[in-house]
């Protein structure tokens, strides 16, 4: 939702005209004093220290993220409107937008670029509900079910563990879910699902 000095239709116009939009954020729930310049990305295991950045890890010195996603609509009704729908996009609720601006292929795709340790996209792994858990992530919203699939799909483990996890249960918090999944004969298996309100 735009704040209310920026929620102006004069704002948007123009801007259904593209498939996708950079969106510019706030890493606002990165504390103070957390900042780094070395960290560990996922992508070399977790064990490989680099520069920040070298990374897109959330602990910048200046704490902003910039994400692209698809322009599904705008909307122009009601008490909220203007507004955007996207979807791709990899926020939390709630999280400080600073700017959009619109995906412009020309210019913002490089053809011929590397990426170092992250220029393959990862690949993506099955991802089955336990009969012990499937009620309670059958009770979430759909779009719910679909962020946990996808952020599973990408082998949230770390890298190290990938070959030794055993029967390990790993943990992980979106929204105010909270899930706890394994990885079990080549599939990540979700083995509980609980809410704040359980």
């Amino acid at each position: 939702m735009f704040e209310e000095g920026f929620r102006r239709s004069e704002a948007v116009r123009g801007l259904d005209g593209f498939s996708h939009v950079w969106i510019v954020f706030l890493f606002d729930q990165v504390a103070a004093g957390e900042e780094r310049l070395s960290v560990r990305p996922p992508r070399l295991g977790g064990n490989e220290k680099v520069g920040v950045f070298a990374t897109r890890s959330p602990f910048r010195p200046n704490r902003i993220g910039l994400s692209a996603v698809k322009l599904e609509r705008i909307g122009r009704e009601g008490g909220e409107a203007p507004f955007l729908v996207v979807s791709g996009i990899d926020l939390i609720d709630g999280t400080p937008i600073l700017d959009i601006k619109p995906y412009v292929p020309y210019a913002d795709r490089i053809e011929d670029s590397e990426a170092a340790f992250a220029g393959e996209a990862p690949v993506r792994i099955e991802v089955a509900v336990d009969p012990v858990a499937a009620e309670q992530f059958a009770d979430l919203d759909a779009t719910l079910q679909i962020l946990i699939r996808e952020t599973l799909s990408l082998d949230a483990r770390p890298a190290y563990h990938a070959e030794s996890c055993g029967e390990r249960v790993y943990h992980f918090r979106v929204s105010d879910v909270e899930v706890d999944w394994m990885f079990r004969d080549g599939q990540c298996r979700i083995v509980q699902v609980r809410t704040r309100r359980d």
